[in-house]
């Protein structure tokens, strides 16, 4: 017998997502998941996992709630582990319960991980606290999602006498309904009212208005779900107590085209500064094997006094092939180590080893230079890196009569299936900044991206010149870090962003 687990997937910012809730993503088998559960969450689903969309919509239900339930039952008696993957918290207006029913009556375990719920983190993130000791004690969390008539089955009247804060779920349609009925029951019209958007995402949209004045405020400025009302006192102090969009990159797109296993720590970085990131990694790499080069190179290791590796990825899979042939790192220790940057040092120090050079300026050119410089008679080195490696390390190797072997570990291709949606947001003008890592990604880019694409209405935002150069031959603006690494890369935006 299987397994369910109802887990909340917060309102939105992949960084609410519950530790919980997480990990029971990542151990399933089966993920049924809702439209309001963001891309960077779903993106934590297991490749093999089977991925059911049942995402409901605004008077748009293609697979009914019923179904929704029969779905979860059959899976699990399948003898799947089963994620069912919910928009804010499962047991408020998510209909959780109901989704339960079903797995009880057929003895079905389960397990709930509740979620962080909108109706109290969107008022949050649009400054507004929905209880203070100097305007209320007290928060009503209701629905405004009307019957199939139209009609909302509410009483004003007691809504209005409690004199809490009213966070109002599922109201963009019946917002007017609302404000006129919480009037009619007594509520002053000049009583603070608030419509927040896509809450918690760096594209949130927030109008703080009157209970008499917001209804025309929405309609100006087109409000559409997803979308919360707050109404109460604490409303004005939205202004004082927003800190969301005062972060330093609010309402900058950028694009991350790094590797999908690299690209956490430029993403995250990116969002705490408050940056909407759309994640497009259009290089995937792909260990060679067979592969005899490696493996004559790897028996005869004790020819070779210095090892080059020029990616974290080279280090892993040297790793990895170290395992296939029964080897281990004490059989590099006789061999110096250079890398091409810190990222791959740091890789390699993950698993004890210390490089022994580094160039100043992170790229084939220098690490060529440096090299030159270091190898001695009698020496003799081995590359490992990427079949489309840059010519330059083995050109200057060459011309300065040091004996090397090149050896292709990995090929990179270049692919993303959202390409189409990517190049309809470059076309629209939608992205600020794509950021490239490296010459690679910029070939990887331009490469998944349909033929003849534009590519000169962003800025490239690039590591180093080579990158640089790589972006400027695609016929892109660019900007470049100081030096080539990530936190100097944030800090050339960050520059850029202040002028």
């Amino acid at each position: 017998m299987g397994k369910v687990t109802l887990v909340g997937a917060g309102p939105g910012d992949p960084g609410l997502l519950t530790v919980k809730g997480r990990q029971a993503i990542l151990d399933a088998e089966v993920v049924v998941y809702d439209r309001l559960v963001g891309p960077e969450i779903l993106a934590l689903m297991p490749e093999n996992a089977e991925k059911i969309d049942v995402g409901k919509k605004s008077n748009c239900h293609p697979v009914p709630q019923r179904r929704i339930n029969e779905i979860l039952l059959e899976k699990a008696q399948e003898g799947k582990n089963v994620v069912r993957l919910k928009g804010g918290d499962c047991f408020l207006f998510g209909r959780g319960g109901e989704e339960l029913e079903l797995l009880e009556q057929h003895n079905i375990p389960f397990e709930v991980v509740p979620g962080v719920t909108s109706a109290l983190s969107v008022p949050a993130y649009a400054g507004i606290p929905v209880t203070h000791r100097d305007f209320t004690s007290s928060v009503h969390i209701i629905t405004g999602h009307a019957k199939q008539n139209g009609q909302l089955n509410l009483d004003f009247e007691a809504l209005v006498r409690h004199r809490g804060t009213l966070v109002f779920l599922m109201s963009v349609s019946s917002t007017p309904m609302i404000l006129s009925g919480l009037m009619q029951a007594g509520m002053a019209e000049d009583m603070p009212a608030a419509m927040i958007e896509r809450g918690t995402l760096p594209t949130q949209r927030k109008l703080v208005a009157t209970v008499g004045t917001l209804t025309r405020r929405m309609q100006e400025e087109h409000i559409t779900s997803p979308a919360i009302l707050v109404v109460g006192a604490v409303c004005a102090l939205s202004d004082s107590f927003d800190w969301f969009s005062q972060t330093p990159l609010h309402g900058v797109t950028v694009a991350v085209t790094r590797p999908k296993n690299r690209a956490g720590t430029l993403t995250d970085k990116l969002r705490a500064l408050g940056a909407h990131v759309i994640s497009y990694p259009c290089i995937e790499t792909k260990t060679i094997w067979p592969n005899m080069p490696v493996v004559e190179a790897l028996a005869s290791i004790d020819q070779y006094s210095w090892l080059v590796l020029t990616s974290p990825t080279g280090v892993e899979t040297l790793i990895q092939l170290l395992d296939a042939a029964d080897m281990d790192m004490r059989n590099l220790a006789h061999m110096k180590l250079a890398v091409i940057g810190s990222a791959t040092a740091k890789a390699l120090k993950a698993h004890g080893l210390r490089a022994d050079y580094i160039p100043a300026i992170y790229d084939s050119v220098h690490l060529a230079e440096g090299l030159v410089r270091l190898v001695g008679e009698g020496d003799r080195v081995l590359l490992l890196r990427a079949a489309q490696g840059s010519a330059e390390l083995p050109m200057q190797l060459g011309e300065a009569c040091i004996p090397f072997d090149d050896v292709p570990i990995y090929e990179t291709l270049y692919y993303n299936e959202n390409s189409a949606d990517m190049a309809q947001a470059l076309s629209a003008g939608e992205i600020d900044y794509v950021t490239f890592t490296s010459a690679s990604t910029v070939k990887g880019f331009v490469s998944s991206l349909p033929e003849g694409t534009d590519f000169s209405g962003f800025c490239a935002l690039c590591i180093g010149e080579m990158t640089e150069q790589a972006a400027k031959s695609a016929g892109m603006q660019t900007i470049t870090a100081t030096s080539a690494t990530i936190d100097a890369m944030l800090s050339r935006l960050l520059e850029e962003q202040q002028l």
